[in-house]
């Protein structure tokens, strides 16, 4: 079957931008050349599946367990789980989600539940199904390329950046190390509202790097988009090309993850969950990164902008599991893998988040345990002393129906959390009785938020706020002073990181720079 090119393809199915023809081309032409899974059709070179109702070259992930209790799992306590996942759907925080628990090398539960939108003719939610990852762009995306490179010796973490970014200099710039960008202490501010002063990507990038810091480098722990966006820069300065295609030769390629990347194809539309209107676009996205600022930046940037399935990130789960490798292919060392998972400052890994037992990964996690969230409602969580993966992707930021849809997949993801590590049932150091607050569904007192919620569009999701101090320690951003208070802070909540779970009201800077205004960052 002739290669239809992707230009045409994506042109004619209305899309609306240069972002997201040319950056999957590859990729794209692939799956689209496989004869008889994909049929090129008359009207502008249509797709049609042809297999299972879905893209024949989708992965399907871990294989899932014949017997759970093989791998050390309780299929009766595995049962919670989908009750979990389902409360949400009906208490209205989202409208379908897919899952996959995995351990010892196997799914244990592996399912899609709802559909991709609210609609009764949208798709039934599988584990196929694309979802928009947000901030998990950061570990899955920005902060595995860093572990690559660093693997090849070709990133020093206590180097200066502007050794990599000769651009981000100058007075305390100079001091910011990559180590700190990882561990959000480089003393940057959240963010900033580049959708609304950048014209094109090359100019968010310059903004981004003419950034002032809002405190000195390691003396405040600030959760920073913009962190993120300049690893991404150093990721393609180093390896000398855009970090999608270097993160699809190098990683998911080798892996088989054939259903991740930054700027989805049009071909893969029709399974792609919804997000929202999101400024400065006046129509709802699909297919279309949900983050204003990663729109900016051209759809792929280093805090935000990568879609998967959950069977992709099965695979990504247990090669970190594994230390590495999967399938028989080494994509990182076990030795990095080590310590880029391992706490260092704070909550914070290096690009990671870790469990201290509250927030989106439960009560009943390893010390080891390591993850990260996405504000539209995705999480992963791994837990090596128990060989134990959880993961859970959601499109909460479509047309939510909840009033409280924060709480919702907050409780959510914890409850999921505990769920999983509950299942096990082989691990002397594992968890063996219920916790008294733990919320399986509402006759164990959860409470439902009421069904309707008002809601509104086009407004910036991010505000000015000042910084705060702490000394190398973790410590929350500063409460907002913009009108846009309430939605930056279900932001944070949304998100369920267990370092901004666990922040308490902050205190106002007393370094020089305390009066700067910055912009609230996402996870």
């Amino acid at each position: 079957m002739p290669r239809i090119h992707a230009a045409v393809v994506a042109a004619a199915l209305g899309a609306s931008s240069a972002f997201g023809i040319s950056a999957n081309a590859a990729r794209g032409a692939r799956a689209d050349a496989l004869a008889g899974l994909h049929a090129a059709v008359g009207r502008a070179g249509a797709f049609v599946a042809t297999v299972a109702g879905r893209d024949a070259a989708s992965s399907d992930g871990l294989p899932l367990a014949k017997d759970v209790s093989a791998v050390g799992m309780s299929s009766e306590r595995l049962a919670t789980v989908s009750r979990i996942v389902q409360r949400g759907i009906s208490a209205g925080g989202y409208p379908g989600a897919s899952a996959i628990i995995g351990r010892r090398g196997y799914a244990v539960l592996k399912r899609g539940f709802g559909r991709l939108s609210w609609s009764s003719e949208s798709p039934e939610v599988d584990l196929h199904s694309i979802y928009d990852l947000a901030s998990l762009t950061k570990v899955v995306g920005t902060t595995t390329a860093l572990m690559v490179l660093y693997d090849e010796g070709k990133i020093d973490l206590d180097a200066p950046v502007r050794q990599y970014l000769p651009a981000f200099s100058g007075g305390m710039k100079d001091r910011v190390t990559i180590r700190q960008l990882l561990t959000h202490h480089a003393g940057l501010p959240p963010g900033r509202d580049l959708w609304r002063t950048a014209h094109s990507p090359e100019e968010a990038r310059e903004q981004v790097l003419a950034t002032p810091l809002i405190c000195r480098p390691g003396d405040c722990y600030e959760y920073s988009d913009l962190g993120a966006d300049i690893l991404g820069f150093v990721v393609e300065t180093v390896a000398g090309e855009r970090m999608d295609k270097f993160l699809e030769k190098r990683v998911y390629g080798p892996l088989g993850m054939t259903d991740t990347y930054f700027l989805p194809p049009a071909s893969v539309r029709w399974r792609t969950a919804p997000t929202e209107v999101s400024p400065p676009r006046g129509y709802p996205l699909k297919g279309e990164v949900h983050d204003e600022n990663a729109y900016a930046l051209g759809g792929v940037a280093g805090h935000a902008g990568l879609f998967s399935t959950a069977a992709d990130l099965s695979i990504y789960a247990q090669m970190m599991i594994n230390g590495g490798e999967y399938g028989g292919v080494r994509v990182i060392a076990d030795s990095t893998v080590k310590l880029f998972t391992r706490r260092e400052a704070g909550t914070r890994a290096l690009g990671w988040d870790t469990c201290n037992n509250r927030g989106s990964c439960g009560s009943l996690m390893g010390a080891s345990a390591y993850g990260h969230t996405g504000f539209t409602g995705t999480s992963l969580w791994v837990d090596p002393d128990r060989d134990l993966f959880v993961i859970l992707l959601t499109n909460r930021v479509h047309a939510a129906k909840a009033q409280r849809p924060a709480k919702v997949i907050a409780d959510v993801r914890a409850d999921l959390s505990d769920a999983a590590e509950l299942a096990v049932v082989d691990s002397p150091d594992g968890p063996h009785a219920m916790p008294a607050a733990f919320r399986v569904d509402e006759k164990s007192g959860w409470t439902k938020p009421k069904a309707t919620r008002s809601k509104s569009y086009g407004k910036s999701k991010h505000s000015t706020a000042k910084s705060s101090k702490s000394k190398g320690k973790s410590s929350p951003s500063a409460k907002s002073k913009s009108s846009a208070k309430s939605k930056s802070s279900a932001k944070h909540s949304a998100s369920g990181s267990s370092s901004s779970r666990s922040s308490s009201k902050a205190k106002s800077s007393k370094a020089k720079t305390s009066t700067a205004k910055k912009t609230t960052g996402r996870r």
